[in-house]
């Protein structure tokens, strides 16, 4: 499959498999070469050493939260990043944002589009509320289990 680069064509049928087998996630390991796709997961903790080293963003803790740390107070619940990217708030520039603050939202409506290795990945809400903060600017790179929104729950 892949010698000395990554053949974009060889993971553009990995990712149109993975669609057509309607599969959350997918891994492969050929000659030593190791790729993972997911899609719409919530963040976890990482367990093992390496995966740690790559998934746990290096900065001050004051962004990187994940869902096993709770930190819900004042009825609020907090959407994190399931993975690293570039955040945008709307579908495309001339288009309105998904969600703005004071704006009430629904299960499973799109709150923002993470696009990440040229794919856009919509992020839903997975409560009832209100948007009460929105932590990233848009057009922005944010890391996995980054805060992403604080939704005021109903």
């Amino acid at each position: 499959m892949m010698k000395d680069k990554i053949d974009y064509k060889e993971i553009k049928k990995l990712i149109d498999f993975m669609e057509e087998k309607n599969l959350s996630q997918f891994e492969l390991e050929v000659e030593g070469f190791k790729i993972k796709f997911c899609k719409n997961q919530q963040p976890v903790l990482p367990t093992g050493s390496v995966q740690q080293i790559i998934s746990s963003p290096e900065n001050d803790g004051s962004s990187a939260q994940t869902s096993d740390q709770p930190e819900e107070k004042d009825n609020r619940h907090f959407i994190f990043s399931p993975m690293v990217g570039t955040f945008y708030l709307s579908p495309d520039p001339s288009s309105p944002p998904f969600a703005d603050i004071g704006e009430s939202v629904k299960k499973n409506q799109t709150l923002c589009i993470i696009e990440a290795m040229k794919l856009m990945n919509e992020i839903e809400a997975d409560v009832d509320g209100t948007i009460d903060e929105i932590f990233v600017e848009n057009g922005k790179p944010i890391e996995y289990g980054q805060r992403l929104f604080a939704i005021k729950v109903q």
